[in-house]
């Protein structure tokens, strides 16, 4: 299963608001700068996710979007299909039961290694949320903003 840019995209543009959570509204420049996502796309990914509850706008000069619950109650599943959709690793095991059109599927070989596919990518994607990422992040690592170690000098001499 390949994962689109806009799945990417707005797991990651979650992911800057999980970051700024609690410090007000985040403009869409900030969270592009945040993200690493052209402005033009996330304006476009973010209409979703409002209209889904998962984020609000609020207007003004200081205006901007804001998570509607705390990180830790976001799962990155819910942002996942929202962006693209049922997890479907393969048509005929789509958690979409209309998607599974195939007429192999009773008596099919394969379809027990796809289910578990479908199984395990669901398991992950709805046991993270949005708070495990943020706290998971390498730069909320201690000592992830210290400055790196100065060289050890001697005082001796160098032999010439």
């Amino acid at each position: 299963m390949k994962v689109s840019s806009r799945g990417e995209y707005g797991v990651r543009a979650m992911v800057a608001l999980a970051k700024n959570h609690g410090q007000g509204p985040m403009s869409i420049a900030a969270m592009s700068k945040a993200s690493a996502i052209p402005m033009s796309y996330l304006e476009q990914l973010i209409g979703p996710l409002r209209r889904a509850g998962l984020v609000k706008s609020t207007r003004g000069a200081r205006g901007g979007y804001t998570l509607t619950r705390d990180p830790s109650e976001v799962r990155v599943g819910e942002v996942y299909r929202i962006m693209e959709g049922p997890v479907a690793p393969m048509d005929c095991v789509s958690e979409d039961l209309t998607d599974q059109t195939c007429p192999l599927i009773e008596g099919c070989e394969t379809r027990p290694v796809w289910l578990r596919v479908r199984d395990a990518i669901v398991t992950t994607l709805d046991s993270t949320t949005l708070g495990d990422l943020v706290a998971q992040s390498p730069n909320n690592r201690p000592g992830a903003d210290a400055p790196a170690a100065a060289p050890a000098h001697s005082d001796a001499a160098s032999p010439d």
